[in-house]
C-alpha cells in the first residue's frame, strides 16, 4: 500500500511538474512574441524615418547641413536597430531551445513511465515458493 500511495504522489508531482513546464513555455512564448513584435515596430518606424529623410534631402538640396545632420542621426539610429537585430536572433535561438528541451523533457517523461508501468509488474507479479 505504501509503494501504492508512494507513485500516486510521484504521478501528481510529474502533472505539477508538466503543468509548471508548459505555463513557463506558454509565458516565454507570449513575451518573446510581445519583445519582437516591439523591435519589429522600431525597426520599420527607423525606416520610415531614413526615407523621410532622403526625400527632404532631395526637397531641401540648399539646406545641406541640416539634411547630413539627419542622415547621422538616422545613421545611428540604424546602427542601434542592428543590435536589435541580434536580441531577435537571440530570442529564436532561444526559442528552438526550449523546443529542444520540450523533446527531451517528452522522452524523459515516456521512459520514467515505461519504467514505472515495469516496476508496476513486477511489483504485481507473484513470487515463487522455493
Amino acid at each position: 500500500m505504501k509503494e501504492f500511495l508512494a507513485m500516486a504522489e510521484k504521478m501528481v508531482t510529474q502533472e505539477q511538474h508538466d503543468d509548471l513546464t508548459e505555463a513557463l513555455t506558454d509565458l516565454f512564448a507570449n513575451v518573446s512574441a510581445m519583445i519582437k513584435g516591439d523591435l519589429q515596430g522600431t525597426n520599420n518606424i527607423l525606416k520610415l524615418l531614413e526615407n523621410m529623410n532622403l526625400k527632404v534631402a532631395e526637397e531641401y538640396k540648399g539646406f545641406g547641413d541640416v539634411a547630413s545632420g539627419l542622415r547621422v542621426f538616422v545613421e545611428q539610429l540604424k546602427a542601434k536597430s542592428e543590435n536589435f537585430d541580434v536580441y531577435v536572433q537571440q530570442i529564436d535561438a532561444i526559442e528552438q531551445q526550449v523546443t529542444d528541451l520540450e523533446v527531451v523533457i517528452s522522452m524523459l517523461d515516456r521512459y520514467v513511465s515505461l519504467l514505472e508501468s515495469k516496476v508496476q509488474s513486477v511489483y504485481k507479479m507473484p513470487t515463487s515458493s522455493s
